[in-house]
């Protein structure tokens, strides 16, 4: 391992601020705020949820077996029948394949990859002990379960797997287990607690059993027991009893995941909880609380898809990334000299710009100017406005739209890195609405209110001089936030009779609805140089601190804001962010700024 003379040498730097050129590890002396810092990798203290490809066809108590980039879903029930349907999943989306033989509900299933699983037992009319294997195209019947039963616990491949608990008839909940080597099942020594509706993750050798439920009696379970092979014991309980929960099938019975699940009569939960070998702890929940769901993957690295809160069925996928990854984070960088919410912003977190604003009175004409430090206040605006739309950068910007208490606006002006000019004006007046574009020559605004409740789904485009009405989103919302360019661009978020979580991606033409915010949420920011890679952060419910993060695909929930807020604004890209402003209710109208860095450039200061 490199010494700290190996990796920067002897001297401690004295620097004015954040010292940019610092490497991991690295101490300097900040020359501004008399204090020592050092540069260190962020890691995620829990797991966190994010959202993956939405399956075919929504459906509960289905099986599930593989891991997160490589899973199998197959059987269950769409509200009204059993299912035979098998869907595979990539890592970004399920694709039908071929049907398994007999349709039913199952419950269970096993295997580490979607070409290599088993599906046993189930529900169809009446208990079932039909065992199928799959390998990777086709289903084929092999010998069945010794006792016909549905609702067991599961673990392990389609050559080596275990079958625990479960219900027989007439109703009753049993502690059987059974081991399959390929070719039969074998019968062996029983849980200590018999219960159906449980989770299991591991192998024949090392497995575990936790939650699930006892009938007659319909009693929850927090119990957990691990197997050497041989027998059952039982070890730390769940910190929530509950049944119809799902499980990282292909971990280990030191190393598991539980999420999602029903506690008696009727509490949906979104729980996640992580098994390390002694106990249980919490986790960041899941997205959408849900029971009777498919899992797959180890601890670390897990899925959950399907399920239902009755009579809803989900087609949902989400991706589990354990504790312990790298992540970026929020840092605190200077106050604005005017503090207001409902503003405006362009720029990065080094380069930016603070437009407009307001403290409800009054109505601000002020910028600000951010050097990564410091805001300094520079040229006005000409009308004083809040509830803008903005973009571009530190010396090439636009700022449009807006309200200052009466009409709304559509007053559009140009920065030219000293001076505000007025322009052609929107075509259609607006506030509460959202701008993406790369300077004063290009960019796009979409959605906000035309005056009273008139919601809008209106885009247009600047070219420099001009602004031309383009395709509109999908769905009118105001309240929402912007990333990217004049063609590449996202809608995140809103609000229309109700928040919402939507997200539409513009490739210069369309708007196309993509994968939801995990946290719906509207009076939010965002920042972003493309419909690819962006964050949101803040708004409201709330108001809110969470930041989630765009792949192209999905929104990974990130490190949170310092300062919780809404009406706050942003700009820059995933890796050089600003949020800047806003308000915590019921009256704080705040001055913070925080800057938006990659895992690898979070920076602590030392304390006395």
């Amino acid at each position: 391992m490199a010494t700290y003379k190996e990796t920067v040498g002897t001297a401690v730097v004295n620097y004015a601020g954040d010292y940019p050129g610092a490497v991991e590890g690295e101490l300097w002396y900040d020359s501004t705020n008399k204090d020592f810092k050092y540069r260190y990798p962020n890691l995620t203290a829990t797991g966190s949820w994010s959202t993956g490809g939405n399956l075919n066809t929504a459906r509960k108590d289905a099986g599930g077996g593989g891991v997160y980039n490589s899973a199998l879903y197959f059987g269950g029930y769409d509200g009204s029948s059993a299912q035979a349907k098998t869907e595979s999943y990539n890592g970004t989306s399920w694709t039908e394949v071929n049907d398994l033989n007999l349709a039913r509900s199952l419950n269970s299933g096993t295997g580490h990859s979607n070409t290599a699983d088993l599906a046993f037992g189930g529900y169809s009319g009446s208990h079932r002990g039909e065992t199928e294997n799959w390998n990777g195209t086709n289903w084929t019947e092999v010998n069945d379960l010794s006792t016909g039963k549905y609702s067991q616990g599961a673990c392990g491949t389609n050559t080596a797997a275990l079958a625990f608990g479960g219900n027989i008839p007439p109703n009753n909940s049993v502690g059987q287990s059974e081991t399959w080597n390929g070719t039969n099942w074998t019968e062996g020594n029983d849980l200590n607690t018999a219960r159906e509706s449980l989770a299991g993750s591991g192998s024949t050798t090392a497995a575990l059993a936790f939650g699930g439920e006892t009938v007659p009696g319909s009693t929850a379970r927090a119990q957990t027991e691990s197997y050497n092979g041989t027998n059952w014991t039982e070890v730390g309980d769940l910190n929530t009893a509950r049944n119809r929960l799902a499980g990282s099938i292909a971990g280990t019975n030191t190393a598991a995941l539980a999420f999602g699940g029903l506690t008696p009569p009727s509490t949906v939960q979104d729980l996640t909880e992580l098994w390390n070998g002694t106990s249980w702890s919490e986790q960041n929940d899941l997205s959408t609380a849900r029971r009777s769901l498919g899992g797959a993957g180890i601890s670390t690295a897990a899925l959950a898809f399907g399920g239902a809160i009755d009579p809803t069925n989900y087609a949902l996928t989400e991706e589990f990334t354990g504790a312990g990854a790298p992540v970026a984070g929020w840092a605190t960088g200077g106050n604005l000299n005017t503090a207001r919410f409902q503003l405006g912003a362009a720029g990065t977190g080094t380069a930016g710009l603070a437009i407009t604003g307001t403290a409800d009175p009054p109505y601000y004409a002020q910028t600000e100017s951010y050097d990564g430090t410091s805001w300094t206040e520079v040229n006005d605006v000409n009308t004083a406005r809040s509830f803008v739309a903005s973009f571009g950068t530190q010396t090439s910007a636009i700022v449009c739209g807006g309200n200052a208490g009466g009409p709304t606006l559509g007053n559009t002006e140009l920065w030219n890195g000293t001076n505000w000019t007025e322009v052609n004006d929107l075509n259609q007046d607006r506030r509460q609405f959202a701008g993406a574009g790369a300077d004063n020559t290009s960019g796009l605004v979409f959605g906000g209110e035309s005056g009273g409740s008139a919601n809008e789904n209106v885009s247009e485009t600047w070219n420099g001089t001009n602004w031309t009405e383009g395709n509109n989103l999908n769905t009118a919302r105001r309240e929402l936030a912007g990333a990217g360019i004049a063609t590449s661009a996202l809608a995140i978020g809103g609000y229309d009779t109700t928040v919402r979580a939507y997200t539409e991606s513009y490739n210069g033409t369309n708007w196309t609805e993509v994968s939801d915010l995990n946290t719906g949420r509207y009076r939010n920011a965002g920042a972003g140089a493309t419909n690819t890679a962006a964050l949101t952060f803040g708004g409201t419910p709330g108001p809110g601190a969470n930041t989630e993060e765009w792949s192209g695909s999905s929104w990974t929930e990130v490190s949170d804001l310092n300062v919780a807020r809404q009406f706050l604004a942003g700009a820059g890209t995933t890796t050089n962010a600003i949020a800047v402003g806003g308000q915590t209710p019921p009256g704080t109208i705040e001055s913070a700024t925080e800057e938006w860095s990659p895992s690898s450039n979070v920076v602590k200061t030392l304390t006395d």
